[in-house]
């Protein structure tokens, strides 16, 4: 099925999370549904014609839905905030709209793969593999469609979780045997974030910087003229495309204007679990199915305050000690996200006889479905003792843990 035969839903979104969450519920009934702000001018609903609109709250401010939109004839559904039943959902799409039900993710990576083919034709692209699921899967989803056309690039900017460096290198260069270029770039990135505190700086920093090193590795490699990146939905919701700014993305809001390249973004209207889903059918391993969400810049956002090669070796080990706690508890696969955090705080304690003035460790965990939302993790006592004792005790330069209890809204799964 092509995309132009692909039968769409629109979300008419009037502001708040409702919209996003109603498109998942849509898309989880197998029919596919995108989020449009609710001053999307018309041409765009005459040229696409939607199968049917739902509109989230009829005003906001005063703004109405253009009464242009409502004359094409399309089948709507208004939702009050008091929420949607799912049997009038699933009414409203099968027997008033008339949908099929035929979105599924097996359909989706055939029409990615053929409509990268028809995009890309004979020419090269390069992709940054960060090792995270989201870059992962566009990497596998490029090279199905293109083969050798498409090398991976592997940028170790220094802000990677304990051993994903030589991971990365393991699975997509030996196990799946892709064209794989490892770039150390460690000094590089520290040395541009020096006395960087700004967390929306370091994020437009971290961005540019990779598509800096791929520039430089296109040129090396012979002028790629497309880059991959795993942009998903929340990335594009969160950076404010056709909504309020939540934070920037560096895939998203920090991209450099004078981008060399012409962007491949096959995940983009894909939400996290329907990623997984596909990285599954494509055959990646369960290491990389499974692992959890991991921010693109990296621990440079989990690392409050400036970022220095010191405060990342701390970063690193606690972290590594809450991954392998929540992993032998047997709560990695059901817990969202799980990891540790440095704030730009020092605290005193007691060691011994003698007084401390040492770095605190957050530790944040979080469930949630597609990270527009999310609930605080309530870990069993015992577990968090148990990482509190350790990373004390093993980390240097921490006398001090806590834990995260803060939903989001109003906080956010990052500290930055």
């Amino acid at each position: 099925m092509s995309f132009q035969q692909r039968q769409l839903v629109v979300v008419v979104d009037f502001g708040g999370q409702q919209a996003q969450l109603i498109a998942r519920r849509i898309r989880a009934l197998h029919v596919y549904s995108e989020v449009w702000p609710h001053n999307t001018a018309w041409e765009r609903y005459q040229a696409v014609k939607p199968q049917a609109l739902v509109v989230c709250g009829s005003t906001l401010g005063g703004e109405q839905l253009d009464s242009r939109v409502l004359e094409l004839g399309i089948p709507v559904l208004e939702v009050s905030t008091a929420g949607l039943n799912p049997e009038d959902l699933k009414n409203f799409l099968f027997q008033v709209a008339g949908c099929r039900g035929d979105w599924s993710m097996a359909n989706f990576i055939d029409e990615a793969v053929a409509e990268i083919k028809a995009q890309v034709g004979d020419a090269t692209v390069i992709c940054g593999l960060s090792g995270g699921i989201d870059s992962a899967v566009a990497a596998v989803l490029v090279h199905k469609a293109v083969g050798k056309q498409l090398t991976s690039i592997f940028v170790d900017q220094g802000l990677m979780r304990q051993g994903e460096a030589e991971e990365v290198v393991e699975v997509f260069g030996r196990q799946m045997q892709m064209q794989l270029v490892a770039v150390d770039a460690r000094k590089r990135f520290l040395d541009a974030l020096a006395g960087v505190a700004d967390p929306e700086q370091k994020r437009k920093i971290i961005g540019t910087e990779f598509i800096r090193v791929f520039e430089a590795e296109a040129r090396r490699l012979g002028d790629a003229a497309y880059l991959v990146q795993g942009t998903i939905y929340p990335d594009v919701i969160e950076s404010g495309v056709g909504s309020a700014l939540v934070k920037s993305h560096h895939n998203v809001g920090g991209l450099p204007e004078d981008l060399a390249f012409k962007l491949i973004e096959p995940l983009r209207e894909l939400f996290k679990d329907e990623v997984r889903e596909i990285a599954a059918l494509l055959g990646l391993p369960d290491s990389i199915v499974h692992r959890q969400p991991f921010p693109g810049p990296g621990l440079g956002v989990r690392c409050l305050g400036e970022i220095t090669a010191e405060k990342l070796a701390i970063l690193r080990h606690a972290d590594a000690i809450v991954t392998e706690e929540i992993k032998q508890a047997g709560l990695y696969r059901s817990i969202w996200q799980a990891f540790a955090v440095l704030p730009n705080v020092q605290t005193v304690g007691v060691s011994g006889e003698r007084r401390t003035y040492a770095h605190l460790i957050a530790i944040r965990a979080v469930n949630s479905v597609d990270a527009m939302s999310a609930e605080w993790t309530h870990l069993p006592y015992e577990l968090l003792e148990r990482m509190a004792q350790r990373i004390v005790a093993e980390v240097d330069g921490v006398n001090r843990v806590v834990y995260d209890i803060t939903a989001k809204p109003p906080g956010t799964i990052e500290w930055e």
